[in-house]
């Protein structure tokens, strides 16, 4: 599970060095790989406002896996990376609802932002109900 959350973490992280690099002008993504219409300014304001809890969950999980050594803060960090994790591929799976767009591929990149936490979570409890 560590290592799917990691990879996961590692992998957000790296989607918004790639959308910083094309936002200074550089297309090193095809634009058949990107998301529906996302050229239309009002979609590219919809990607960016995920930035700010894309980048709080990555960087939380991470914190509370590979820094923080105290045991309760390493739990609560983690438990609000997750929460946040989920929320994020929530709104967007939502958002492509609403509007009637499916793309296998990222419908399955955000649906795998819901499923993992939720296995996360239901891991978390039943270690804890064990002890």
């Amino acid at each position: 599970m560590k290592a799917l959350l990691t990879l996961t973490e590692v992998g957000m992280l790296a989607y918004w060095v790639l959308a910083l690099i094309m936002l200074a002008g550089w297309q090193v993504v095809p634009p058949d790989a990107m998301y529906s219409d996302f050229d239309n300014p009002l979609i590219v304001a919809w990607n960016w406002s995920f930035f700010p809890i894309d980048v709080a969950f990555a960087f939380l999980g991470l914190l509370s896996r590979f820094v923080v050594r105290d045991t309760a803060m390493k739990d609560r960090l983690g438990l609000i990376g997750l929460t946040l994790m989920f929320c994020a591929g929530l709104m967007a799976l939502t958002f492509w609802l609403i509007q009637g767009w499916f793309d296998p591929f990222w419908w399955g990149m955000n649906l795998w932002l819901v499923v993992l936490p939720i296995l996360a979570f239901r891991r978390i409890l039943t270690m804890r109900t064990i002890r």
